[in-house]
């Protein structure tokens, strides 16, 4: 078809606009935005269905409050709070209170994914240390509610999945491999590694070593309900194995090897503080065995020294926890 040149110029530029529209989405319908950084995805893992509320919404637990020995109904958020107050310093900066946060509330729920919870108190939680998590809602301050609310449904997450969120008092000057500071059998998770911690530089002296000392058929004794064979009247202790962080990894009472992070949790975890041992901290003599170290608690993940560290220095909560774990997701499941 012919068109004259006038009707020609206008064409074209007709269709130059129009490509130059389909190029820069001009005109055409918005795109549909991108998820905000730490928005669920459908790779993220699920709140475990037998505490789901539905889609974005707080879970409500049964807690376990064994000092009255009564199952209790509590929001999620309420019950991180009391778990926050027990575990760490209400004082403390509340970066490192919103870390620890956090840390409670991934810790929360990969137990109830994972195990059920506290399935023979009937419960998805415990105010009992021993079986769950230190907690104390008489302890819980502006502070503590203003970093649980921060962070609210905030999760640390690896390959879909709830990480095992363990933390420490002091870790000493490095963290630790799961498998050395706790034993753990099923090997070493990938998002566990070691890290120099800024702990170091603000712990207290007293805060940070230790020395205690035992009554040899104590610790006799706990051998023997660890290993199943009785080491006879203790002589000696050596240091068998070292771990990559400088702990203990395994340990001879005479003749008997023993894990030492086993013996740690059999003697007294708040008397053998740690297992950053050294041999010549070691003594027996006279019915007694005294061992001293440095470090409070396994040091495996997020050091709560170390996280106030952290803080002080202007450091996120997010920031923190992804300081103390490699390879991680912080998403929020809530809010």
């Amino acid at each position: 078809m012919y068109l004259p040149l006038r009707r020609k110029l206008i064409f074209t530029a007709l269709l130059v606009l129009a490509v130059f529209m389909v190029s820069f989405n001009i005109g055409c319908e918005p795109q549909p935005e991108a998820e905000p950084p730490g928005s669920p995805e459908e790779d993220t893992p699920p709140i475990p269905p037998e505490i789901a509320e539905g889609e974005d919404r707080e879970p409500v637990l049964s807690v376990y409050k064994h000092e009255e020995d009564t199952v209790e109904e509590m929001n999620m958020e309420e019950y991180i709070a009391g778990v926050v107050a027990g575990e760490m310093e209400p004082d403390w900066p509340i970066e490192a209170l919103a870390a620890q946060a956090i840390i409670a509330r991934t810790f929360t729920l990969q137990k109830i994914a994972e195990e059920g919870g506290v399935p023979e108190k009937d419960a998805h939680a415990s105010t009992d240390i021993e079986e769950f998590q230190a907690y104390s809602a008489e302890d819980v301050t502006d502070n503590v509610r203003k970093a649980v609310q921060s962070t609210k449904g905030e999760v640390a997450c690896h390959d879909d999945q709830f990480i095992k969120a363990w933390f420490s008092a002091y870790a000493g000057p490095k963290t630790a491999l799961a498998d050395e500071g706790l034993g753990f059998e099923e090997g070493n998770p990938p998002y566990i590694y070691i890290v120099n911690n800024p702990g170091e530089e603000i712990v207290p002296s007293e805060e940070a070593f230790w020395t205690h000392s035992f009554d040899e058929e104590e610790v006799r004794s706990a051998v023997e309900e660890e290993t199943g064979e009785d080491p006879g009247e203790i002589e000696e202790i050596e240091i068998e194995e070292v771990g990559p962080s400088g702990r203990a990894v395994t340990m001879l009472v005479n003749d008997t090897e023993v894990s030492a992070p086993d013996l740690r949790l059999a003697i007294g975890s708040e008397e053998m503080r740690s297992t950053l041992i050294e041999e010549e901290d070691i003594e027996v003599n006279e019915g007694e065995v005294t061992m001293g170290g440095e470090g409070f608690g396994h040091g495996v993940g997020v050091c709560q020294w170390g996280a106030k560290a952290m803080a002080e220095d202007g450091s996120s909560p997010e920031d923190i926890i992804d300081f103390f774990y490699k390879d991680i997701e912080i998403v929020t499941l809530w809010n």
